[in-house]
């Protein structure tokens, strides 16, 4: 059935969550633009500029799951309105810290780790509305623009922010982006709703197509007498093999995020003012990919079903990229060093849709859960290799740090050949409705949900 209204609802929003999910990063990234001169005004070294980096990762990492909580209980609406007020805070306070104050290495990892807890929301609280707005066929695409949004605040927010740095100073650029995520965050809340029925511009063929696509749990309003014990969000072997894969993905994409530029300036001797667009080159093609890989994922999934539509693509995506970092830095010039790194980046986030889906796919009404333990996987991967990397490149050099990446890429591809979106597991996968089986007879594709194991 196809929409009345030529910009579907859903897809709106999903575009605002990529905006919300580019202010993010651009929050995220602005750290390291602003690290050299941070690591000059408070006298430390790139060990310690790492604990700083390290401090959001852990902040976010442990509350992925209680952001999670908090959507599956209060609603994507609210939840993700709130989480950008937070961090908003926490990134304007990250400007107030001068080294005239006690201890303001301290006071620089404590708001570090107070923003990475507010910015813990984003993504479980995305995955709770994609998997109540979005039908299973179009969940690929879906993820990929609001994946695509990392690349984009990473990557295109880079030039902008190192131009205010230049001319107005790091604290100038931390006051910017939290004026930003202010702004989006109450757009967001003025013009999102948890769920389609809510919603007063979504026409009757638009609800009408988005329940006959979604799972038959949320679908038949099944879902809300479900209750899914703790133990089936974490030991689900779907989900374990997830979270393993998402550490390693969280690893090799912060080694991008925290130490690319500075690797580049450092290392490769690059002036990133006159080759800005090399030190922009990883995260456009994060940007690219991840729509690609979304497309891609419902495109093989319409055609082969869920296990090779969603699987087979990231095992492909982390097989390229540990190739790219292994060759990467080998390159004798610094340019071409650059391009096949961010290769490397862009074939990572050939994956990004692929968890996001599969998680949405198998959870149900737990989807902010389930995706929030995905996710502190990966943000533990990232709070490792913030502080690991400049520790193996100092005692054991660049090119072994990104060796060392790339193993990891190659377990994370090994651990997706365990992970079966359309295995009922004793129970602990529900079924579909017989509408949703119908919809899907001719294809083996199926969608399914996690339900009570107790």
């Amino acid at each position: 059935m196809s929409d009345a209204r030529p910009f579907p609802v859903r897809m709106l929003l999903i575009f605002w969550l990529f905006v919300l999910s580019a202010v993010a990063f651009m929050d995220r990234t602005n750290i390291s633009i602003a690290g050299p001169a941070i690591r000059s005004e408070l006298s430390i070294d790139n060990v310690h500029l790492g604990w700083i980096f390290s401090a959001f990762l852990i902040g976010y990492a442990g509350f992925q799951v209680v952001g999670g909580w908090l959507a599956d209980r209060l609603g994507s609406r609210r939840v993700l309105a709130c989480g950008v007020l937070w961090w908003g805070v926490f990134t304007a306070l990250t400007a107030a810290i001068s080294p005239k104050l006690p201890h303001p290495l301290f006071l620089m990892i404590l708001v570090r780790a107070a923003l990475g807890m507010g910015e813990a929301v984003v993504y479980p609280a995305s995955n709770h509305f994609v998997a109540r707005w979005i039908p299973v066929a179009e969940r690929g695409k879906a993820n990929g623009w609001i994946f695509a949004g990392v690349g984009a605040g990473a990557g295109l927010t880079p030039p902008l922010l190192n131009w205010i740095v230049q001319h107005f100073g790091w604290r100038t650029s931390f006051w910017f982006c939290a004026l930003i995520g202010l702004v989006a965050g109450a757009i967001w809340f003025l013009v999102a709703r948890d769920t389609p029925e809510q919603h007063p511009f979504v026409s009757k063929e638009e609800l009408a197509h988005i329940e006959g696509g979604r799972s038959a749990a949320l679908a038949s309003g099944a879902a809300s007498t479900i209750t899914l014990p703790w133990r089936a969000s974490v030991f689900n072997r779907n989900v374990i093999a997830m979270t393993l894969s998402y550490f390693s993905f969280g690893y090799v994409a912060w080694i991008f995020f925290s130490w690319f530029f500075i690797y580049l300036a450092q290392v490769r001797r690059l002036d990133l003012k006159s080759s800005a667009l090399y030190s922009m080159t990883p995260f456009l093609a994060m940007t690219v990919c991840c729509l690609l890989g979304g497309f891609i994922t419902d495109a093989l999934t319409r055609r082969y079903g869920l296990r090779l539509g969603r699987c087979g693509i990231a095992v492909v995506a982390f097989t390229l990229t540990s190739l790219f970092l292994a060759l990467g830095p080998r390159a004798q010039s610094p340019h071409l060093a650059s391009l096949i790194l961010a290769g490397g980046a862009g074939a990572l986030y050939l994956s990004q849709s692929s968890f996001w889906s599969v998680s949405a796919d198998i959870s149900g009404k737990r989807s902010g859960i389930v995706s929030g333990v995905m996710n502190m996987g990966g943000q533990v991967g990232g709070a490792v290799t913030a502080s690991l990397t400049p520790y193996i490149a100092a005692r054991y050099g660049w090119n072994s740090a990104f060796v060392v990446a790339a193993i990891l890429a190659l377990i994370g591809a090994s651990l997706w050949l365990l992970i079966d979106p359309t295995e009922d597991r004793g129970g602990a996968i529900g079924r579909e409705s017989g509408a949703e089986r119908d919809r899907l007879s001719d294809g083996p594709a199926r969608e399914l949900s996690l339900k009570d194991v107790s």
